[in-house]
Order: structure tokens, then C-alpha cells, then sequence
């Protein structure tokens, strides 16, 4: 489980969880929590989404996955007990964080991960393998599979303060497009990137035949796609009317600036 989290990694999802949070000036107990859960949630979907079931990879974080690490019963159970471990992040005795608000967090949490969201979207990759998909299907797919999580670490952070409903709503937004942009930018690497700089297998959606936003529209389309997504989240943060969105901001020119 330590092979699985520690080492490697961009943080992206617990630090849009402490960004948003910090944006509605919330508790930052509880965010620092619901920033830890995201993280266990999005490690625990690597360790299974690399296994032989899946996609059967051989690199994570640039070290041996840790199927090929520990061997796949082992790597099943830890993927597993990690998923457990962020809901019990999530829900402490005598934390001091209203019920209220670890519930709230928990069901956030759970709707992301699950059929409706990470899970479901896996299932929907899976079944797309060799297959040609419209832009609306692999945009629907993504927002499932990636963008789900993304969307779901802002809303946390906002989960943890008291926001008006214009803020939620452009957060929302903002959650949305990033989560979009993610996966595009993701896309893009595994075609310009090599496996040293990514840390994980370059090339492997071509190799498995994936339908990608780099098959679909091309790679000069799909990078601009990607700064069409960064200027929706922009237009998305300045209607919250929150006084500082500056973390979140930065953290949606990482994304799409990223080369890893």
C-alpha cells in the first residue's frame, strides 16, 4: 500500500481539494482528509487499472507496478484495502469535523469512484478497445473514467466551507473542464512523450488500440481542444465570485502545460 502512494505522482486531486477548500475558506481539517481519501481512492484505481485483468502495465511512477512488484493477489488486496482506508480518512471519531460535512464528503467520494463515475468509465474503456467512438462518446467516457475524480476533488474542497450556489456552480464548471483537459493532455503525452518522462509505458493507447482524442481529432486538434478547456475553466472561476481562486487557477495551467 506505502509501494502504491508514496512514492511519485503530481498530488493533483488533493491539491485541488485544499485549493477549492481554500477558496470558500473552509475546514481545512476536514480538507486535508478529503485531500488524503482522494489520493488513496485515485492510487488504489492505478494498482487495478495496471493489472494483467486490465491493462496489464509494466511501469507506474517510474518503478514496477505493483502487480509486477508484489505479485497480483497481493497488488488486488492492496488496491482494495486502499479503497477502504479513504472512506475511513473520511469519517474519524473526535476530529472535530461535523457529521454533517464527513457525510457529505463520503458520498461525493463514493458517487466519483463508482458505476457512475471512475468505475463506470473503466468499464466503458474497456468495451471500446479496437472500436471507433464519436467525440461525444470518448468525451462522455472521459468524463467518467478521469474526469469524474478531478470534478469530484473540487467539490470536496468546497464541501468543506459554506459556498453560495453561483459558487458551486462555477466550480463545478471549472471541476468539469479540468477533469476534460486531464485526460486530452494525457492523450497527447502518450503519443510525445517518452516512458522515462511520463514515469508509466508511452505509446500503450496505440499499442492496445484505445480510441483517444489524438485518434479522433489529431494531435494539433486535440492540443488546441486542450487550451479551449483551459480558457472554459478561467471563464468558469472568475463567475464564482470567490476573492481568491489563484491556486485553482494555477493548477488548471499545470495540467494543461504539464509534460508528464
Amino acid at each position: 500500500m506505502r509501494y502504491a502512494v508514496l512514492d511519485g505522482g503530481k498530488r493533483l486531486r488533493p491539491l485541488l481539494v485544499l485549493g477549492a477548500a481554500e477558496a470558500v475558506r473552509g475546514n481545512m481539517d476536514a480538507a486535508l482528509r478529503a485531500a488524503c481519501a482522494v489520493e488513496l481512492i485515485h492510487a488504489y484505481s492505478l494498482v487495478h487499472d495496471d493489472m494483467p485483468c486490465m491493462d496489464n502495465d509494466v511501469l507506474r511512477r517510474g518503478k514496477p507496478t505493483v502487480h509486477v512488484a508484489f505479485g497480483e493477489a497481493t497488488a488486488l488486496l492492496a488496491g482494495d484495502a486502499l479503497q477502504a482506508l479513504a472512506f475511513e480518512f473520511l469519517a474519524p471519531e473526535d476530529a472535530g469535523i461535523p457529521e454533517r460535512t464527513q457525510a457529505a464528503l463520503c458520498r461525493l467520494l463514493a458517487q466519483a469512484a463508482g458505476h457512475a463515475g471512475m468505475a463506470g468509465g473503466q468499464a466503458i474503456d474497456l468495451a471500446a478497445v479496437g472500436k471507433s467512438l464519436t467525440e461525444d462518446e470518448l468525451r462522455q467516457m472521459h468524463r467518467l473514467k478521469t474526469g469524474a475524480l478531478l470534478q469530484a476533488s473540487v467539490a470536496m474542497g468546497a464541501a468543506c466551507g459554506h459556498t453560495t450556489a453561483l459558487a458551486r456552480r462555477g466550480l463545478e464548471e471549472y471541476g468539469r473542464a479540468l477533469g476534460l483537459a486531464f485526460q486530452v493532455v494525457d492523450d497527447i503525452l502518450d503519443v510525445t512523450a517518452d516512458s522515462a518522462t511520463l514515469g508509466k509505458t508511452a505509446g500503450k493507447d496505440a499499442l492496445h488500440d484505445k480510441p483517444t482524442y489524438v485518434s479522433l481529432l489529431g494531435l494539433e486538434r486535440a492540443r488546441s481542444y486542450a487550451r479551449e478547456l483551459l480558457e472554459q475553466g478561467r471563464a468558469a472561476l472568475a463567475t464564482t465570485g470567490l476573492p481568491d481562486t489563484q491556486a485553482l487557477l494555477a493548477l488548471a495551467e499545470m495540467v494543461v502545460h504539464r509534460d508528464n
